[in-house]
């Protein structure tokens, strides 16, 4: 690893110094209300609601995790980054019954199409997920790019990088959190990009690149027999993972609810989608190409997950090494400050403000800078049992993941599309699946303490893409069973919250919302992920 030299910190210093002045631009026009706060006053154009879902979505966990990917022999991994076409499905299809029934939150959109139960669960679950699949990761990820650029130790990194990142998230709210994005995503797009061609132009371009590592080591497809990343379950478990994700979560849903109307939110979608398909080329690629220098002698790291870091701080030249230094910070900070934001308005909004309905705006802000804290301090916590779970960070994350999406994406999903089904089938499908999730990653950690011929090593030890798979079929069988042997929902209560229930007026509204250029845009997105999919298989 080389150290940042004067022209490198100069780089950082530029960045953080027009960081402050974003933000506090944004904090002097912040109001004290819980829409200016959470939504930023659902005011914001489709241009910076794209880039902020690119930015939410592209932390240091993906930046440090994908290029560990492209590093160590886990490309099928990369379906889960080509998954543009789901956020397209967030524009066209869910963000419409979001915006008509005015919500901040997903918990909240359940309470509508269901009951306050699901609300409940779905609030609880969501502040629990987000400490174990993003506070966690992206702290992680933090410390380990802080420590490797700046030299030192790696508590010290992830601590500072989250005080400084919190600063400006509780102090600014949403609105300071969407715009620093948009500043942070063109900084880490650039960065990276500089970075690949120096990168491809120093293995000699991408055929030297598959001469050294074999045309096998470029393919996604493995056979269905795989013991690791099986087709079947791979495309079938990270599609669930990305419709729960790209299109239910909280974290990246609310920054399409803080459009001016749904056709700036689904442009910002598409906008978002088309960004999407850039880490593929940014992240993966320069994993690949810090692989093919350590096999050929020219570059030493031990982890995989240092790959990025190692890469960047040999290859690139003294001022520009810095540029993508700031551009890794920005994502570490862009990621935090995002998980941050939704933490405290899942908390505010969905269980604070339920338990004292009358409480003023003002205390509901300060009440949400609050769970910030409490959040990021279990997220701390949390890192040293993570590291127990999968070697490397990416794949934590998709595991996790895995145990985690299969109820929520099936009650979202079937709320949607099918009117019968009730507030019980849902309700039921959310429990069933926490305490199925917990006892799958319960059983993974202690699967060695099992006899290898029973049941329970047998359950922690399947595939987590293969587990992930049944699951979700069992989610959606167990909920439409539920709903069917209960009393069906009442009409009222569905209307406009379902696609059999959408009124001529609401239908005649959407369709006002878009035009031929979406539709255009939106076809080639989904072409070119299809041409990634032909492209990585191996020949």
């Amino acid at each position: 690893m080389q150290q940042l030299d004067h022209l490198d910190w100069i780089s950082i210093s530029l960045y953080f110094l027009l960081l402050v002045g974003v933000a506090i631009w944004v904090i002097r026009k912040k109001e004290d209300n819980t829409e200016d706060y959470f939504l930023a006053g659902r005011n914001v154009g489709w241009f910076v609601v794209g880039a902020s879902i690119f930015a939410s979505n592209i932390g240091s966990e993906h930046v440090v995790g994908l290029a560990g990917t492209g590093a160590s022999n886990k490309l099928p991994l990369l379906i889960y980054e080509i998954h543009a076409w789901v956020v397209l499905m967030l524009g066209w299809v869910f963000l419409p019954f979001y915006a008509r029934s005015g919500v901040f939150t997903m918990p909240e959109f359940l309470e509508k199409r269901f009951d306050a139960r699901s609300r409940w669960v779905l609030s609880v679950f969501s502040i629990v997920a987000y400490v174990l699949t993003k506070i966690s990761v992206t702290i992680y990820a933090g410390g380990v790019v802080v420590s490797a650029l700046l030299g030192i130790d790696f508590w010290t990194g992830a601590i500072a990088t989250v005080i400084l990142t919190g600063l400006y998230t509780v102090l600014g709210g949403m609105r300071a959190v969407v715009y620093t994005e948009t500043l942070q995503a063109i900084l880490l797009v650039v960065g990276a990009a500089v970075l690949t061609f120096i990168g491809l132009d120093k293995v000699g371009g991408w055929e030297s690149m598959v001469d050294t590592l074999g045309p096998e080591y470029f393919n996604m497809w493995r056979p269905a027999t795989d013991p690791d990343f099986p087709w079947p379950s791979l495309f079938i478990t990270s599609t669930i993972v990305g419709i729960w994700y790209w299109c239910t979560d909280q974290y990246i849903v609310q920054r399409t609810l803080t459009a001016k109307n749904i056709k700036e939110g689904r442009r910002g979608t598409i906008f978002g989608a088309l960004l999407k398909l850039l880490p593929v080329f940014l992240f993966l690629i320069p994993g690949v190409i810090a692989l093919t220098l350590k096999m050929r002698g020219e570059l030493h790291w031990e982890s995989a997950d240092e790959a990025f870091p190692v890469l960047m701080s040999n290859l690139l030249p003294s001022g520009l090494r810095g540029l993508v230094a700031a551009g890794l910070l920005a994502a570490l900070m862009s990621s935090l400050a995002s998980v941050f934001n939704s933490c405290s308005t899942l908390f505010t909004v969905d269980v604070y403000k339920k338990l004292r309905p009358n409480t003023p705006e003002k205390k509901l802000v300060r009440t949400g800078q609050i769970a910030t804290v409490f959040v990021v301090i279990i997220g701390i916590i949390w890192i040293p049992i993570m590291a127990n779970i999968s070697g490397v960070l990416y794949e934590y994350l998709q595991s996790v993941q895995s145990y985690i999406a299969p109820p929520i994406t099936a009650v979202f999903l079937l709320g949607i599309f099918y009117k019968r089904i009730n507030a019980t089938g849902a309700f039921a499908t959310l429990i069933m699946g926490i305490l199925v999730a917990f006892f799958r990653i319960a059983l993974e950690l202690l699967k060695d303490n099992f006899d290898s011929d029973g049941i329970l090593y047998y359950l922690g030890d399947m595939n987590f893409l293969t587990f992930g798979a049944w699951f979700f079929l069992f989610c959606l069988i167990f909920m439409v069973v539920v709903s069917l042997l209960t009393k069906s929902p009442d009409k009222e209560q569905i209307v406009n919250l379902t696609f059999g229930t959408i009124t001529e007026e609401e239908k005649n509204k959407n369709k006002n919302s878009y035009n031929w250029i979406d539709i255009i845009v939106s076809i080639f997105i989904v072409l070119i992920v299809i041409g990634i999919m032909v492209f990585f298989n191996g020949k």
